[in-house]
């Protein structure tokens, strides 16, 4: 048993390791899957979040596919979890990785434990970790492969070293929907691409408009048949100079209909205007990020989840419409001829703060000029 065990409300954990790609390790102790059975070995790029609330949004992310999260708010799962906050049928990341996993919930919300909840999604990972030190080296070395487990050092650094992490794979793939659904909404008609979409956006489209939901591979000429007032290129995980079949995708719309990209499909815009993408350091994900509207010279605090950025010195028929003031990463394009913009960042903000839902209005605004 572990020191803490005889805690009310605290479990008994195996030990585990976090192994990263270049040979640091970190000790803690294995939860969800890791701890009952699961596989000794995992592995993912890992990446870390400095959200301090809305873990559950953040690892039903379908983004996070391919990645293990790693929070730097040291308590996450006091409030436990409720299916109110999914984000997706079921989380799509390999793993967690926390400093405190409290074993009580306490929130009238909650119907269930995070604990209890990883382990019904096939989810493992580690608590007890000196999160502090991983995210300072992650912030030095950038993000990386990893693996975890039980297992030992030799067998998760071999497993962290074959890990080929987010950078030049299809993603989408996996966590797309196999067959369409609808959304009912406002009196707008949006076809909404899902390459990885949130819960939270649709019940953000649904003020402005019904929306049908369609899988990643569906043919423009399909959607263009259902005469929508607008479609909408989701959220997503992976490597956008992978994709090129979805930049085709895209490319097709422009000058068809009016079009609004977020998160992967403000990548894959950019890209379909012939714009180059490249891979950050160690991404943005967080909720508080400051982004500059140019237009009118405003900030807002955004939510930011990518590892994947649009270069600026490359971008061609468009204009840059938001620029992260932390970095200067470009954040958002609006097209000067056709009608279609795109943001980075995420204006649903699930979790995050509010001050960028006026994309969605600004959206139906271009919907209806162009009907």
């Amino acid at each position: 048993m572990t020191p803490a065990s005889g805690r009310a409300g605290v479990r008994s954990r195996p030990p585990g390791l976090l192994v990263l790609a270049d040979g640091t390790t970190f000790e803690g102790e294995a939860i969800g899957v890791t701890a009952v059975g699961g596989p000794p070995v995992q592995s993912g790029e890992l990446v870390f979040n400095t959200a301090m609330s809305g873990y559950q949004e953040i690892i039903s992310d379908p983004s996070y596919a391919g990645q293990v999260i790693a929070f730097t708010y040291p308590h996450i799962g006091n409030y436990g979890v409720t299916a109110a906050d999914d984000e997706s049928r079921r989380p799509f990341c390999r793993g967690i990785v926390v400093r405190d996993l409290p074993g009580r919930p306490s929130s009238w919300r909650a119907t269930g434990d995070l604990e209890s909840y990883l382990t019904a999604a096939g989810i493992g990972g580690l608590t007890a970790v000196d999160t502090r030190r991983l995210t300072r080296h992650v912030r030095e070395a950038g993000a990386m492969p990893c693996a975890f487990g039980v297992a030992g050092r030799a067998e998760l650094l071999a497993a962290a070293a074959a890990e080929p992490g987010t950078e030049g794979q299809d993603l989408v793939a996996g966590v797309t929907t196999a067959t369409p659904y609808e959304v009912a909404g406002g009196p707008l008609r949006v076809v909404a691409y899902d390459f990885g979409i949130k819960r939270s956006i649709l019940s953000q489209l649904a003020r402005i408009a019904s929306v049908e939901v369609v899988p990643a591979g569906t043919q423009p000429g399909e959607v263009l048949a259902r005469r929508p007032d607008g479609v909408f290129f989701s959220n997503g995980p992976g490597d956008p100079a992978a994709l090129g079949h979805l930049v085709t995708v895209v490319r097709r719309f422009l000058g068809e209909v009016p079009v609004f990209g977020v998160c992967l499909g403000h990548q894959l815009l950019g890209a379909a205007l012939g714009a180059e993408t490249y891979k950050l350091p160690f991404g943005h994900h967080g909720a508080n990020h400051p982004v500059r509207r140019l237009a009118t010279g405003t900030v807002e605090v955004t939510s930011q989840n990518h590892g994947y950025a649009v270069r600026a010195d490359s971008i061609a028929g468009a204009a840059i419409s938001h620029i992260n003031l932390n970095d200067q990463v470009v954040e958002g394009l609006a097209c000067r001829d056709i009608p279609a913009f795109s943001v980075q960042y995420h204006p649903e903000a699930g979790p995050g703060p509010h001050d960028a839902r006026y994309l969605f209005a600004e959206f139906a605004r271009l919907m209806e000029a162009h009907r």
